[in-house]
């Protein structure tokens, strides 16, 4: 089919580049002392830097991102309650340290405890009985949660990542990688009255008070989450969002050398991104971009738009090389569907392609009168002759 293309000129493309110019360079990316790691942006998904991204990693306390992404999920669809009386088993209990160096929010066999204070205790205090007593309340087993969490795994776009436990504690069948991990935090962040628990620095349970484990929350003000975790096996892993100037980046860093090494590599990530990247929202989702000629229709024109918000991340000072294109079909005859797809929006950058979305109808066109078709065809049967 003929599509018209057509350029597209627009006040969100044409943002101030500050005090940079198209002359400035990227340097290389820093050096990272870990055995894997990857930087994202929050909004478009663009990685920007990476390493070793999809090797599959054991991933220690990092499996409770996606312990706490499954419960985040349940409570979104209501089929349970942040007021959930949860009653303790001894299974969740057992993962006391005397047993296997468990850490711990501390929670007691028999007793009920709000499901909640549970997510904080996944969160904040990192503890595996709280993690078991989710997985429990959701799932009814832990071994029937690890099955919804490989679901979710799935669904999330995690090929390199499979789940056996709740909690992180070593599995051969239990990995995931610095890819699948940003790809977990981005949809985390989605959730975000679950994702402000990622922020608060402490958590007092049974009159035991614990300390957020990631220390950028007390040393960046940008930072708001997400994770650490360690283990022997996986060594020390750090899983962090930082939102600056409305710029959001996610970082991951598996397999660092200590705590404050796993701290500082983030650092060099997060400095980086910031400071030559940035982040343009350019188009809303539903928002019009063009009207095209419907045929045989009970209206003459249709609405066209993208159904998701298009975001772009670019080297700073690059924003007068963007340029944006609008490829619609040719000829659109009703009835017109909402939500169906009628052409691609297709943003470059210097010339290059980097984003192409479905250009999509906002709104149904139903067929018009017998008259009103049997005129389009007549009209149409000429322009095609003429063509």
């Amino acid at each position: 089919m003929f599509k018209q293309r057509f350029l597209m000129f627009t006040a969100s493309l044409l943002v101030s580049a500050g005090a940079w110019s198209q002359a400035n360079l990227i340097p290389a990316a820093p050096s990272v002392a870990a055995s894997a790691y990857l930087l994202m942006d929050a909004n478009s998904g663009q990685v920007l830097i990476e390493h070793n991204a999809d090797q599959r990693i054991p991933p220690a306390s990092l499996t409770k991102l996606m312990t706490s992404y499954v419960l985040s999920y349940e409570l979104e669809r209501g089929e349970v309650s942040n007021d959930d009386m949860v009653t303790i088993s001894k299974n969740a209990w057992a993962q006391n340290p005397i047993f296997n160096g468990s850490s711990l929010m501390w929670i007691e066999v028999g007793k009920q405890v709000a499901l909640h204070d549970l997510h904080k205790g996944v969160v904040i205090s990192s503890g595996n009985d709280a993690s078991v007593a989710v997985a429990e309340h959701v799932a009814g087993s832990e071994d029937a949660f690890a099955g919804i969490m490989n679901q979710h795994a799935g669904m999330l776009g995690m090929s390199n990542s499979h789940f056996v436990n709740s909690h992180g504690l070593p599995d051969p069948d239990h990995y995931t990688s610095a890819r699948d991990l940003a790809l977990l935090a981005k949809a985390i962040i989605g959730f975000p009255r679950e994702y402000a628990l990622y922020s608060e620095r402490e958590f007092i349970y049974n009159g035991i008070r614990q300390s957020n484990r990631n220390g950028l929350l007390w040393s960046d003000p940008s930072v708001d989450g997400l994770k650490t975790g360690h283990t022997t096996e996986a060594g020390y892993c750090l899983v962090t969002s930082a939102k600056r100037d409305g710029m959001r980046l996610i970082s991951v860093v598996m397999g660092a050398s200590g705590e404050r090494a796993r701290e500082r590599e983030t650092q060099k990530l997060l400095s980086y991104g910031f400071r030559y990247f940035e982040t343009h929202h350019l188009y809303a989702a539903g928002s019009e971009l063009t009207r095209s000629k419907v045929w045989k229709g009970d209206s003459d024109t249709v609405v066209l738009g993208v159904q998701n918000d298009v975001y772009m991340t670019i080297p700073r000072g690059k924003s007068e090389a963007l340029d944006a294109q609008l490829i619609v079909d040719d000829v659109l005859t009703a009835p017109i569907a909402a939500d169906e797809e009628y052409g691609e929006l297709v943003v470059s950058l210097d010339g290059a392609e980097k984003v192409r979305v479905p250009l999509v109808a906002l709104e149904a066109v139903e067929e018009g009168g017998i008259f009103k078709r049997l005129w389009d065809s007549i009209v149409l049967f000429f322009l095609n002759l003429v063509s």
